[in-house]
């Protein structure tokens, strides 16, 4: 047994688990929008982070890595288990189409599976639901868990999708709102060119955004 991964937020810089092959690529009629509450990771139950889950939009492309595990059932079985841990908030694996870059007609692999999660507040207790711009910025700005904080995540997503030539509109505007909210300066907030970025702090820190509590989770970074 062979399977691919197809990730989209952290597992792109930050995989975590043992791989035999990663390609960049896309897959299609998806977009990634920071709808997802993680209370195990960059955020805590009292004050949950934004992080990534995937909206069925058709024409859309998602940009991101898909990762092969191959080598026996003890090894696909051990990164397997990983990943379910890690992608806990996800309710939902679904399987994709993936594509490489230049070969947009016909897909590179099938099958592929994706951690999504169903857009439904009721149902599922992770789904946030979209909020305004400046909303969702401020909950990135102030949310930390025990991997970190959220405006970290949302910087480093930006900067990996740079990396891998395909740079985000959407992850642009909220990383750019998220500075505001800080009062951060992008050094070179106006070159196309992004190496972190580089970033200078303007104002003091800022009271987390309450929310409702969410039950707990295991602290593994999504």
């Amino acid at each position: 047994m062979v399977f691919w991964v197809f990730g989209y937020g952290s597992l792109v810089w930050n995989p975590g688990f043992e791989y035999d092959e990663k390609v960049i690529g896309f897959i299609k009629d998806y977009r990634r929008v920071f709808d997802l509450a993680c209370i195990d990771h960059r955020g805590t139950p009292e004050n949950p982070a934004r992080t990534c889950t995937l909206e069925k939009n058709h024409g859309s492309l998602c940009w991101g890595a898909a990762y092969c595990v191959r080598g026996g059932p003890e090894k696909e079985k051990a990164a397997m288990a990983y990943l379910e841990r890690r992608e806990c908030e996800y309710d939902e694996k679904t399987l994709v189409d993936f594509y490489k870059e230049g070969e947009s007609e016909v897909p590179l692999l099938s099958g592929v599976i994706v951690f999504t999660s169903t857009p439904d507040t009721i149902s599922n207790k992770y789904y946030l639901g979209p909020a305004p711009l400046e909303e969702m910025a401020r909950q990135i700005a102030t949310a930390t868990g025990p991997c970190g904080n959220n405006r970290d995540y949302l910087f480093s997503l930006e900067k990996v999708m740079f990396d891998i030539g395909h740079e985000e509109d959407y992850v642009i505007e909220l990383a750019n709102e998220v500075r505001k909210v800080l009062g951060i300066v992008s050094v070179a907030a106006n070159e196309k060119k992004l190496s972190g970025p580089s970033l200078v702090p303007l104002k003091p820190s800022l009271s987390p955004v309450k929310l409702a509590t969410l039950p707990g989770a295991i602290a593994m970074d999504s």
